[in-house]
């Protein structure tokens, strides 16, 4: 550590004046480099002799500073003249800081004092250039504002002032939208905020107001000024009136906007084509005339692969002829278009050179296709030409608002107005006098609508020719606007609607007749207006709901549909409606008698000579027959799938035992009859598929055959499984459900397990079974069920009978015809069989190729009892193929248990005859052997030879704790 009189020493020896204070700023000690500078000692400059140092003139202000930051105690920052030995001034930058101790209490001041005049004297300078830059920006043609990097304005040339009528003061003070226009002020600032974040020049065309409230358009471009590191200080804003030239741009897009909407109503489109560089040019609606992707750039070729192939000859000769001559031309042809249609145009060309000399076309196509068309069509009878000239008289015109004037008017709304065509084109007020006095107002009231929200119009009106002569006018106005969005003019039509008018009183006469023919028509009809306000509906719809006409036209048509029709109805059709397209649904309705029925509906729009929709036609087909039959094909193509998506493990029954011969005997007597079957053996030997052999041979084999694991479905559920259940019946019934004798009406269901049936639901089942009807659950009604019931149980039901478990009353009304399925024990002579099937099934589901089977492999599997039958048979040699790797099939043995027969039999069979109480030791010694574990090889359901999920239903319905039993040691089947 230093001492201080060594820090003291180290300070008079750094190139800085230093200095210290006492914590109440009396000065303590200067360096020696701040003595030898101001020529005082150690004891002039202490106590307030180093004031004399400073420039009188600076020292109130430095003291002050001073005087603060020692009451604040915090470090400041002054500028002030410091005296140098020789008497000069010069600038210095005094800085101080406190030093506290550890409680934060200031003990001293420490401070530092910078010669700065070097840089007084470069901003003086800079000063000085500044008045000269202003003067030069002062000349400058154009509005100069210079801003910070952060946008304040700092300086604004004398052109800005005058142009704002604003002081620099004024002007440091507004906002963007103070200057610019509202429209622009979105662009405007995007512009400024891309080029502060990127540095970018920044670019805008925006209009500015003038000092008198005007106006104006300016580009504005800024450029960015850094320093020498870099870093953005000022941007240099140049603002140039640019609005002589946009109101020019603006005259131009008009008169194109006029151009194109020309060629559009009148089918007309312009071209260029250079002869020598082959370059051509297309407006807009020559690409449509022609179908051609704006995409690809025109060409002769492929106008000319547009050409007729019979006119393709003639119109390259004319191109040739004007191409060598460098004449006009005019004619007329056809283009096959790629769908097949034809169009007829007329092209007529002007020659012309370039300033190059270079032969040059410029001309007009119009596709003149309809008035091809009608020109054959007229051909066809000279009356029905005057006939059409009459009824297509359509006149054009273009208003503007803002003037009055009728800036277009062609002749035929001359006549159409009974006005001389030679006359001077008259003013919209003249045109407005020829309106019906009746008309004038809600005429007026349309257009000036239309004036005021810039919107298309269409309306029709009478007009009063000067003879007294009464027309019917319709007429179709389309707005057009600048790119700014203001109104410019109207454009559009007038046609003469006269006989049209003439013509609808005489469909509404036709009408009254029709309706009463369709009075008389069985299907229901209805017509609507063209906003679907009922207007009329024949008898059979009237009868149906019970209503008068009147009474139908002001009811509400939502009570009558069905409510889960409703929401759909009204989602699918709106935009139908809105569009006016022909569609139809089907849909429930509401009758007197308060059923509903389905119906097919179909709706016809009516469309008047200009495509506007007049009437909805609609037609309701009662489909209440046919709704149901599909409803019972799609309740038997469910359960189908649901069979298809369970089906059995066999796919076929096979095997040659006599003893399997004897049951299949049993199951072809029994399938032609509705007798019900009771299938009683072992789990794992194929019962379901015993059930399926009864189903497939009987009358019902074409009707649904749907599957019921009793033991699988939650004795809270299983209810509502087989009967169904309403909506609301129970919590999480969102909504109806059909039940499994529902889905399997008229065909077969199979009820597997029925010894782990509920006592309640055996109740519902033998009421189904005597009297042919259940109920659903939270259901009002009855439902009759025409369904054959099928049973089978692994368990011995009359050991349920005896412990109260099972209803002997149901048990006999099952037991009709029992069929016992042998185990696989029983039939071992199946058992070469069983296992060259499972073998060819398994290897080519794995691609595998297996020719032959160990001896030893065979002999084991015919010696082995199978507690599992056909499905423990299935899974052991799936397993083997599995892990098989030679042509030769093998088993392991390990995978087969030793136990003898006579355990297997006294386990699997005695449980199934034992009372409850009995029934609960065995499984609990079960599950004390097996550690726990219910499933698996060496789970307890393996070892009484019953299925684990019946096994977890009895444990379930015993009340037993299977977790008791579980051990900590690992198991002897894990590795």
């Amino acid at each position: 550590m230093y001492s201080e009189h060594q820090l003291w020493l180290i300070i008079d020896a750094i190139a800085t004046l230093a200095w210290s204070a006492r914590a109440d700023g009396s000065p303590e000690f200067f360096n020696q480099r701040w003595l030898d500078y101001t020529g005082l000692s150690a004891e002039q400059a202490l106590g307030s002799g180093w004031k004399l140092a400073i420039q009188p003139d600076d020292l109130p202000r430095m003291l002050e500073i001073f005087e603060q930051a020692v009451n604040a105690r915090q470090s400041f920052e002054a500028e002030g003249r410091l005296r140098r030995c020789d008497g000069e001034f010069r600038w210095f930058l005094f800085r101080g800081s406190p030093l506290r101790d550890e409680s934060g209490k200031v003990v001293k001041w420490y401070g530092t004092n910078t010669d700065i005049e070097d840089r007084k004297r470069v901003e003086d300078v800079l000063r000085a250039d500044v008045k000269s830059f202003r003067q030069i920006i002062d000349s400058i043609p154009g509005v100069i504002v210079i801003l910070t990097a952060e946008g304040q304005v700092e300086l604004v040339n004398r052109e800005g002032l005058e142009y704002f009528g604003k002081t620099l003061e004024e002007l440091k003070s507004w906002s963007v939208q103070d200057v610019v226009h509202p429209d622009d002020v979105p662009a405007a600032l995007t512009a400024w905020r891309h080029a502060v974040e990127t540095g970018d020049p920044y670019n805008s065309d925006h209009r500015n107001r003038r000092a008198d409230g005007v106006y104006r358009w300016f580009h504005s471009r800024a450029l960015p000024l850094r320093d020498t590191n870099g870093r953005i200080v000022r941007w240099l804003n140049l603002n140039t009136d640019i609005d002589e030239r946009k109101k020019a741009e603006e005259k131009l897009r008009r008169s194109e906007a006029y151009l194109a909407e020309a060629q559009r109503i009148s089918h007309t489109g312009s071209f260029g084509w250079s002869v020598l560089s082959g370059e051509i040019y297309w407006s807009e609606e020559t690409y449509n005339i022609f179908e051609h992707d704006r995409a690809a750039k025109p060409t002769l070729e492929f106008a000319l692969s547009r050409i007729h192939p019979d006119d393709r000859e003639f119109v390259q000769r004319t191109l040739e002829r004007a191409t060598n001559e460098g004449t006009d031309f005019d004619l007329e042809h056809r283009l096959l278009m790629p769908n097949g249609s034809v169009k007829h145009i007329h092209v007529l060309t002007r020659a012309s050179k370039s300033s190059s000399g270079n032969l040059e076309f410029v001309g007009a196509v119009t596709d003149v296709t309809a008035a091809k068309q009608a020109e054959e069509t007229l051909r066809e009878s000279e009356a029905y030409l005057a006939e059409a000239q009459r009824l297509g008289h359509t006149g054009s015109w273009a208003w503007t608002p803002a003037t009055g004037d009728m800036r277009y008017w062609s002749k035929e709304c001359y006549r159409l107005l009974g006005l001389d065509p030679h006359g001077e084109q008259p003013r919209f007020e003249t045109s407005f006098q020829r309106i019906h006095p009746d008309d004038q107002p809600r005429t007026a009231e349309k257009f000036e609508r239309a004036k005021r929200e810039q919107v298309e119009f269409e309306l029709s009106y009478r007009i009063v020719h000067p003879g007294g002569e009464i027309r019917d006018m319709h007429v179709v106005g389309h707005p057009v606007l600048s790119p700014s969005g203001d109104l410019v003019e109207f454009v559009g039509t007038v046609v003469d609607v006269t006989e049209r008018k003439r013509a609808e009183e005489k469909i509404r006469q036709s009408e009254m007749e029709l309706r009463q023919i369709l009075d008389f028509a069985p299907q229901h009809v209805a017509v609507l207006g063209h906003d679907r306000t009922r207007l009329y509906a024949n008898q059979t719809v009237l009868d149906y709901f019970g209503l008068t006409l009147d009474e139908w036209r002001i009811s509400d048509r939502r009570k009558y549909y069905h409510p889960d029709d409703w929401e759909r109805l009204t989602s699918e059709t709106q935009s139908k409606f809105l569009s006016g397209m022909p569609h139809e649904y089907e849909a429930r309705f509401l009758g007197k008698d308060g059923k509903y029925r389905w119906f097919l509906f179909r709706w016809s729009p009516l469309r008047d000579e200009q495509g506007r929709l007049m009437r909805w036609y609609a037609t309701a087909t009662d489909i209440e027959e046919r709704k149901q039959a599909e409803q019972r094909l799609h309740d038997e193509n469910v359960a189908l799938r649901e069979e298809i998506d369970r089906a059995s493990m066999f796919e076929e029954i096979v095997g040659i035992s006599s003893a399997l011969h004897a049951v299949l005997s049993r199951v072809s007597k029994v399938a032609p009859t509705d007798s019900t079957v009771l299938i009683t053996g072992e789990t794992g030997t194929g019962k379901e598929l015993i059930a399926r052999a009864v189903h497939r041979r009987s009358q019902r084999s074409s009707r649904a055959f749907v599957s019921v694991n009793c033991a699988a479905i939650p004795r809270d559920l299983i209810a509502s499984e087989l009967f169904g259940h309403e909506k609301g019946a129970f919590t999480g019934a969102t909504q109806r459900r059909v039940g499994r004798f529902e889905l399997a009406e008229g065909g077969t269901i199979f009820l597997d397990e029925i010894g782990e049936l509920p006592a309640e639901t055996q109740i519902a089942l033998l009421r189904v079974l005597q009297e042919h009807e259940f109920d659903r659950v939270g259901g009002t009604g009855s439902i009759r069920s025409n369904v054959r019931v099928i049973a089978a149980t692994n368990r011995d039901l009359q050991a349920a009978i005896a412990g109260s478990t099972f209803r002997s009353d149901l048990f006999y009304r099952l037991n009709v015809f029992p069929i016992e399925v042998p185990p696989l024990r029983e039939r071992r002579e199946d058992i070469p069989v069983l296992v060259e099937y499972f073998i060819d099934r398994y290897a080519r589901k794995a691609g595998k190729s297996i020719r032959g089977v160990n001896k030893k492999s065979l002999e084991l599997f015919q010696s082995y009892p199978w507690p599992g039958n056909i499905r423990e048979l299935q899974n052991v040699i799936e397993r083997s193929v599995i892990v098989c790797d030679t042509e030769n099939f093998s088993v392991d043995e390990s995978w087969l248990s030793q136990r003898s027969l006579a355990t297997e039999m006294n386990m699997g069979l005695g449980l199934s005859k034992k009372l409850p109480s009995q029934e609960k030791a065995i499984i609990e010694a079960a599950l004390t052997e097996s550690g726990g574990r219910v499933s698996g090889p060496s789970g307890a359901a393996a070892k009484l030879g019953i299925p684990g999920s019946t096994l977890e239903s009895k444990i379930k319905s015993l009340k037993i704790n299977k977790n008791h039993f579980k051990t900590t040691a690992p198991s002897e089947d894990r590795i």
